[in-house]
């Protein structure tokens, strides 16, 4: 099967200087694949970079097996739904006016988030945090997209929103969609998941299934996704084949 996307020796970053480095990762149609890791791992420059929004320093970027350099307006038009970790919604317009501008099929946003329709007239700055992101995502998903990149869909929301919005996108998946996911939230993303990446200082340290990392999540957690674990000097995991 071909990826979505695919990165091989991936070398990103800003300005010439490399945060991600010799990155090997790929999405395939139908999989959900979580991307974790402390802060400052380099999670959203990976994001950034596989969507077009960032030039890879060096390596390769594949989008259906072909080299690609497109930009991500071009990559949108081509099937790829991007989620930011800033909500990438209009919040001076109404609900139904950001819909109406995202071009998506609005019936479809209801069907997946029906707490929007009495929100229809809301403008979107006065939305709950979990219903904007609902509209976010939404209107990404509703515009039936081939591959999936999303930033930290959980942020600061309650818990039984970040559930709605994960089964959500594993609901898109089982149609076929690729996606990968940023996310704080490892248990709940890891029970979505098909399959884990794990980043520390900029590198891939574990690659492997979400059934192998469910059964590595205390060292996981311990050595890699808390505040400040990404300094303290623990030795890698071994990357799973």
């Amino acid at each position: 099967m071909t990826a979505l996307v695919e990165a091989r020796k991936l070398c990103a970053g800003y300005q010439g200087v490399p945060v991600v480095r010799d990155l090997d990762l790929t999405v395939e149609p139908g999989e959900v694949v979580a991307l974790l890791g402390p802060n400052g791992a380099g999670k959203t420059t990976t994001l950034l970079t596989l969507a077009g929004e960032l030039r890879p320093i060096s390596g390769d970027l594949l989008v259906d097996g072909e080299p690609s350099k497109a930009p991500l307006h071009k990559r949108a038009g081509g099937g790829l739904g991007f989620v930011p970790e800033e909500r990438s919604i209009f919040m001076s317009q109404t609900t139904a006016e950001n819909l109406r501008v995202g071009r998506c099929d609005v019936d479809r946003v209801l069907e997946l988030f029906p707490e929007l329709k009495p929100k229809l007239k809301t403008t979107a700055g006065l939305l709950s945090g979990g219903e904007q992101q609902m509209l976010s995502l939404g209107r990404a998903l509703a515009r039936g997209p081939r591959l999936l990149l999303a930033d930290e869909l959980s942020l600061g929301l309650a818990p039984l929103v970040v559930a709605r919005l994960l089964a959500a996108v594993r609901a898109a998946a089982d149609t076929g969609v690729g996606a990968l996911l940023v996310e704080q939230h490892v248990r709940k993303v890891l029970e979505v998941a098909d399959r884990v990446y794990v980043l520390r200082r900029g590198v891939v340290d574990f690659a492997g299934t979400a059934t192998e990392a469910k059964a590595r999540l205390s060292e996981l957690e311990g050595s890699y996704l808390s505040g400040g674990a990404a300094d303290d000097g623990a030795e890698p995991l071994a990357t799973s084949a």
